[in-house]
């Protein structure tokens, strides 16, 4: 048993030369230096910064029904529906809610241009009871007769 096992020990270097990975070597003539190929680089593309797109403009919803809604800015909507129940802020964003008896109406304003007033962009309404949607122009009416 330890014959066989000194005898593979033996056979492990010459079966390492065999899987030599070495290139083979250019052959040379007298007075010339062997030939060496350069060692390649792998190529480095440059790295170029992010692109910074602005964000899209805020798409306006239109609704029948909406009019004077849409479109409007904070103190015109606070002239139409009185006290929001809820005024939050968020960036450059802002939101209204309003609550009656028969629904919740959040509106959202957006400025349409850096440096102007938000403007209402956007409208959801819907039952106080259950948070089903409801009507969004049926809503407005209801809390402009309140």
């Amino acid at each position: 048993m330890q014959l066989k096992f000194l005898l593979l020990l033996a056979l492990v270097p010459a079966l390492a030369a065999c899987g030599s990975t070495t290139p083979p070597r250019a052959k040379s003539t007298p007075g010339k230096p062997p030939a060496t190929r350069p060692v390649g680089r792998p190529a480095m593309t440059p790295v170029r910064p992010p692109v910074r797109t602005p964000p899209p403009a805020a798409r306006v919803q239109s609704l029948p029904g909406l009019e004077g809604v849409i479109g409007a800015s904070a103190p015109e909507l606070i002239r139409q529906f009185g006290t929001p129940r809820l005024d939050v802020s968020e960036g450059d964003a802002r939101k209204l809610q309003y609550i009656g008896q028969a629904c919740v109406l959040e509106i959202f304003l957006y400025p349409a241009q850096p440096g102007r007033e938000p403007q209402a962009t956007y409208v959801e309404a819907r039952r106080s009871s259950d948070g089903q949607e409801v009507d969004r122009a049926a809503c407005v009416a209801a809390l402009r007769s309140r």
